[in-house]
């Protein structure tokens, strides 16, 4: 296991992130049951195996099972016997969790409301990284991160984070932070997979230009990359998108990649899911990869990934097959800076 630095901070983190949005859906019977319904002993194994194969960083939200999944978390860590400077637990807020019209978003009652229900769930005096989980329209930016500086400074928070916030916003964050020296998000949590570049268009350079830490949800696209799909099939029985499709993906470039990814796999004699993950881990703007597991044995293959090192001509077929087409100004860039590149300056006699 690798440990990369926590955004600009000096805390590291691995760069296998536990995401427990699989534990506790049971009692709810709708969304959160087809993503996993793991009990408190199934909750056990999988953090325990985790921590075992070095991983010191796990993720939930507040809305996971509606604060089910925060709960089983704090009593798991409790249950093991783990030390609490050995794990970092980063959560989340903004979801709706009750039909109160308050009850959801980035304002700072929300926020003030919602970090003392995540802490007593998680049974913990800190949490490691508070994150934004979504974008909210309404509250002003200099609101949200007033309240989060608030809580860094009252201790109860360590360090900030985002997720699912647009390029523009974060940088406009960022800058407000700067001004007024509030802390300033560390990290953003996007989607990201080999058949969902899209974040490279404007939110890696963002990412690498400001050094925030990035967090990839959904690294197999909700179970599509892990091998066991392809043009005309079902999904399995018991598979996350039998009934919760996302998120959504062009599929027919989905199998394009899979028939590459599954070619490789072979070749190292390794699953297709492993292969996606690997070359996630490859990509020098990726701090840490979130994988969710319904079993100790999902969890494993996955945790395997780490040790794949996959050769200089298999990320070339993968970068290729893989590859989205450059948006304006994109491509503008390309043709008017090609003169402009990072590199000696030789004129033209």
């Amino acid at each position: 296991m690798k440990y990369n630095q926590l955004g600009r901070t000096g805390l590291f983190v691995s760069e296998i992130c536990l995401g427990a949005m699989t534990f506790g859906g049971g009692a709810d019977g709708g969304r959160w049951k087809a993503i996993g319904a793991l009990d408190q002993g199934e909750t056990d194994a999988i953090v325990g195996r985790a921590l075992a194969a070095g991983v010191n960083f796990i993720d939930t939200a507040d809305v996971y099972s509606f604060g089910q999944s925060e709960r089983l978390l704090g009593q798991s860590l409790k249950n093991l016997g783990t030390r609490r400077q050995d794990v970092v637990i980063a959560t989340k807020t903004h979801g709706e969790m009750s039909p109160a019209p308050n009850d959801r978003g980035a304002s700072r009652g929300h926020i003030m409301d919602s970090v003392r229900g995540s802490l007593d769930r998680l049974q913990t005096d800190h949490i490691d990284l508070y994150q934004i989980h979504g974008n909210d329209s309404v509250t002003p930016i200099d609101e949200t991160l007033r309240a989060l500086d608030d809580l860094t400074r009252e201790g109860l928070v360590r360090y900030i984070g985002v997720s699912n916030w647009s390029a523009w916003k974060i940088a406009k964050a960022l800058g407000v932070s700067a001004r007024h020296n509030y802390a300033r998000f560390e990290t953003l949590q996007a989607y990201y997979s080999i058949a969902g570049r899209d974040l490279e268009r404007e939110l890696v350079p963002m990412l690498t230009e400001e050094k925030l830490g990035l967090m990839v949800w959904s690294p197999l696209a909700g179970g599509l990359l892990s091998g066991k799909f392809g043009p005309g099939s079902t999904a399995p029985a018991g598979a996350r998108r039998a009934s919760f499709d996302f998120p959504p993906v062009d599929k027919d470039r989905a199998w394009a990649c899979i028939d590459v990814m599954r070619e490789i796999g072979t070749t190292h004699g390794v699953s297709v899911a492993r292969v996606a993950l690997a070359w996630l881990l490859a990509k020098p703007h990726v701090m840490s990869v979130i994988i969710g597991a319904k079993t100790v044995e999902q969890l494993d293959d996955n945790l395997a990934a780490t040790a794949l090192s996959l050769k200089p001509e298999d990320i070339t077929r993968l970068d290729a097959v893989s590859a989205v087409a450059p948006e304006y100004p994109a491509w503008m860039f390309a043709m008017q800076g090609a003169s402009r590149l990072p590199r000696p300056f030789e004129p033209k006699v």
